[in-house]
């Protein structure tokens, strides 16, 4: 193509409704036409990113390849499209005015006087641009966080304005609404989709195509009187009804030819629809496996629905391919003891113990780790859960009373968890942590290697505390081998006891890196290890 096309995915009425979803099923169906598409977040909120943020504020925060602490939809974006995010696919309000500030400082601007309107909205128009010219895509879909009407939207929306008038046809905008049904009139009601439609317009932007999420399908009257109030053609009014898995959404919106619609105003060739194959092999794959797997996450946000979206997420893919009905059961840490333990466990197949950070809920993990090591029960640790794994098997196997991370006990005798040398001097919380894609080398003679079938693997990373050197003789002669390490700091990756039928700990996390069409290994061989014991 000539020049990038935009798209940006705006929403109205009230949040949640789904704009992420959209916005990667839109760029899947774009992307399985041939056409290279990648997906951006604007959040506006001033934070530079949400690395800071608490779970209960923002759910889970995804780690792109290059260390950005990013969205969490960034995760739906890479899942669907199989294709690696950077810094640049995830802008808030914070960093664009950290990026306009920092300008004034240096004298950039001669002397004006910094506004909203232009410098604002200018800086929100270059980083839209240039994640498109500098990577030569054919299409930049960009998802507007929030909704319609929020004050703190208004530069972003003010931006896509503009950018509708000076990109003309490369450019358009899909906005997604919600159709609430009222049971006592026993009918859907558009109301609230035309007063949001009503407020994109009077901030100067007419919509192209709408998006009508709702419970069940709407009949034609009141899409054509949505159509006819929203200055919206009847064949650009598409649902999204509510479906058994979000990854079920593409199917939905290329059943109603939206991406046909959207290469029509475009003014690209519309070719014949792609079969997509291996994406509606998943699915029917999905639908069809009956036999369950029994899975418990052990952590401390349990009760957020987003709080580990990508290690839920990765498990039910690996659980697919594995011929297996992922039951995952939810295991809050804090409430989990060697008095109940066995009550709340016995029953699973396989245990993850999850990330996090913290004190709070650590000895549950301890308890999981321990249970699950006794018990012989396939368990994956991921970052905080490696490292309870090795605290756990410090105390109960070397006899080292007291053992802990100097995260949780900084005092203690036996730091087999300790903070990494370059983060002793770090004062700032935000975006200071080991973070991105690291090298890790595995030992060809461990159950690691069986799982990725390769030597060299590539992973990314957040965390400030790491294995503790001093102490790793001493777990491997008692049978807890270090099986991972980082080339170039020999940084201890992977830990695992192969007397076991799965027990492994990596520092890393592995979900950042598990997409539908290409899930991460060590979930597929967690699956199968815990799988492999149900009749």
């Amino acid at each position: 193509m000539a020049s990038t096309k935009y798209i940006f995915v705006t929403g109205g009425v009230i949040s949640s409704l789904g704009k992420g979803i959209i916005s990667a099923s839109v760029g899947m169906l774009l992307q399985s036409r041939g056409y290279k598409v990648t997906i951006q977040k604007f959040d506006p909120y001033i934070n530079i990113d949400p690395g800071t943020l608490n779970p209960y504020e923002h759910g889970e925060c995804f780690v792109t390849i290059d260390g950005h602490e990013a969205d969490l939809d960034l995760g739906h974006y890479e899942r669907f499209l199989n294709v690696s995010t950077t810094r640049a696919n995830n802008i808030t309000t914070g960093r664009i005015y950290q990026s306009v500030i920092e300008k004034e400082r240096r004298g950039d601007y001669l002397g004006k006087t910094v506004q909203v309107i232009p410098h604002i909205t200018d800086e929100i128009k270059r980083n839209i641009k240039l994640l498109g010219s500098k990577n030569k895509l054919d299409f930049v879909i960009t998802e507007i966080g929030g909704t319609v009407g929020d004050i703190e939207s208004l530069p972003f929306i003010e931006s896509v304005r503009q950018l509708k008038w000076e990109l003309g046809r490369d450019c358009l905008c899909v906005h997604l609404t919600y159709v609430p049904y009222i049971a006592a009139a026993k009918e859907y009601k558009s109301k609230p989709t035309q007063h949001s439609v009503k407020q994109l317009l009077e901030q100067g932007i007419q919509p192209d195509l709408l998006v009508l999420r709702t419970e069940q399908e709407l009949n034609d009257n009141l899409l054509h009187k949505v159509a006819l109030f929203c200055n919206v053609s009847k064949d650009s009014v598409f649902q999204s009804i509510d479906v058994q898995t979000i990854y079920e959404v593409p199917l939905v919106l290329s059943r109603q030819k939206m991406d046909s619609i959207i290469l029509q105003k475009i003014g690209l060739t519309v070719e014949p629809t792609p079969e997509m194959k291996p994406w509606k092999d998943f699915l029917t794959h999905k639908s069809n496996v009956t036999k369950e797997v029994n899975i418990g996450l052990i952590g401390k946000y349990i009760e957020l629905q987003d709080a580990y979206k990508s290690i839920d997420e990765s498990l039910l893919v690996a659980s697919v391919y594995n011929n297996r009905k992922l039951n995952l059961q939810f295991i809050h840490s804090e409430k989990l003891n060697d008095a109940n333990a066995t009550e709340i466990l016995s029953g699973l197949d396989g245990i993850l113990i999850a990330p996090g950070f913290g004190m709070r809920g650590v000895e549950g993990k301890l308890t999981a780790s321990k249970y699950a090591r006794e018990h012989d029960v396939p368990c994956l640790g991921i970052c905080m859960g490696m490292q309870s794994m090795v605290i756990e098997f410090a105390r109960n196997v070397l006899g080292l009373e007291g053992a802990n991370s100097t995260e949780i006990d900084p005092k203690t005798k036996h730091n087999v968890i300790d903070l990494m040398e370059i983060q002793k001097n770090e004062t700032n919380m935000g975006g200071t942590m080991r973070l991105g894609a690291y090298d890790c080398i595995l030992d060809k003679e461990s159950k690691i290697f069986e799982a990725y079938r390769k030597e060299h693997i590539y992973e990314r990373h957040r965390h400030r505390y790491e294995f503790n050197h001093q102490y790793k003789t001493l777990f491997e002669e008692a049978g807890l081998k270090c099986t991972g390490k980082n080339p170039d700091t020999q940084l201890i990756e992977t830990i695992e006891i192969s007397s076991l039928k799965w027990f492994i700990g990596v520092q890393y996390h592995p979900e950042y890196n598990s997409t539908v069409l290409n899930p991460n290994p060590l979930f597929l061989s967690f699956i199968k290890a815990a799988a492999a014991g149900i009749q």
